[in-house]
């Protein structure tokens, strides 16, 4: 069995689990919550994984709207938004995987890389500041963005490499491997990597399979513990789910159907657009740790 068919065949398992799971524990919050998505709960869905598709992400979008329209209480906003984006993310790396050309050892080592950050780094990522690390991550991704609109604009030579060997598989490696246990502080993981896939001198196009194929596989554990314990919002959760999954189809065909030139430049909107996004929820939170009389460690 070749490499991408083992991906693809582990990729049906996680999800196959992740939805008997969720069928099977998620009916004790109908009545809670109740089953029917609400049509604004479809079209937050829709919007939010349609840009997710193009590696802007989800999550601060449908944290705006869920705040905006008062749809989720806060306090189970974090696990409405992996339990309900969850089968979407699947769908975008089964897509991309397929249609974007990408070599197969590079994808595979960098997304076993992610997926053991995230389960052997939660314990030490867990202790550091979350307030520091968005402001440093942010810094670096809006200096970086710089460097990618200068690549854009062809006054700096970029890469078209399909695969990385030697020294760069494992610059690669270790840095998806510290991206993956970041995203245990709630940090996302596609604009980091899509500035790691560009600075290490390959393709920009060929990040897609390679973000979205580690988020795959990161989420379905994750989201079941959600399921599991009740903290989520059943409703909301199945109208981001069912929501998303034809948008990502749409946005996959439109990323696919892009000129090379043009994917260069939504890797520079998404990735300033990821650091604004970042430090704005750094100093939010720092004010709010203020307001607590707390101060951010």
């Amino acid at each position: 069995m070749s490499a991408k068919a083992m991906l693809f065949v582990l990729l049906g398992i996680f999800g196959a689990v992740y939805l008997i799971g969720w069928i099977r524990m998620g009916r004790a919050h109908v009545s809670r919550d109740g089953a029917k998505p609400t049509p604004a709960g479809l079209l937050i869905g829709f919007v939010t994984n349609f840009f997710d598709t193009l590696g802007i992400g989800s999550f601060a979008t449908t944290t705006t709207a869920f705040h905006h329209l008062r749809m989720v209480d806060d306090r189970v906003i974090p696990g409405t938004l992996n339990v309900g984006h969850t089968l979407p993310t699947i769908a975008q790396a089964f897509i991309y995987i397929a249609i974007i050309q990408v070599d197969m050892k590079t994808l595979v080592a960098l997304i076993g890389a992610a997926v053991l950050g995230s389960w052997l780094g939660a314990g030490v990522v867990s202790g550091f500041s979350r307030v520091k690390v968005q402001v440093g991550m942010g810094a670096c991704l809006l200096v970086l963005s710089v460097v990618m609109l200068l690549r854009a604009l062809n006054v700096v030579p970029g890469g078209e490499a399909l695969g990385l060997t030697g020294g760069l598989l494992l610059v690669g490696v270790v840095g998806n491997f510290i991206l993956g246990a970041l995203m245990t502080l709630g940090l996302g993981l596609y604009a980091p990597c899509l500035v790691m896939i560009a600075l290490l001198g390959m393709s920009p196009s060929t990040a897609f399979p390679i973000m979205m194929g580690s988020c795959a596989f990161l989420m379905p554990i994750g989201s079941l513990r959600f399921v599991k314990s009740g903290a989520y919002n059943l409703k909301a959760a199945l109208g981001l789910a069912i929501g998303g999954i034809p948008a990502v189809l749409l946005a996959a065909y439109v990323v696919k159907s892009l000129p090379a030139r043009v994917v260069a430049w939504l890797v520079v909107f998404v990735v300033l657009y990821a650091s604004i996004t970042m430090l704005r929820a750094a100093a939010k939170e720092k004010g709010q740790l203020a307001k607590g009389g707390l101060t951010p460690s």
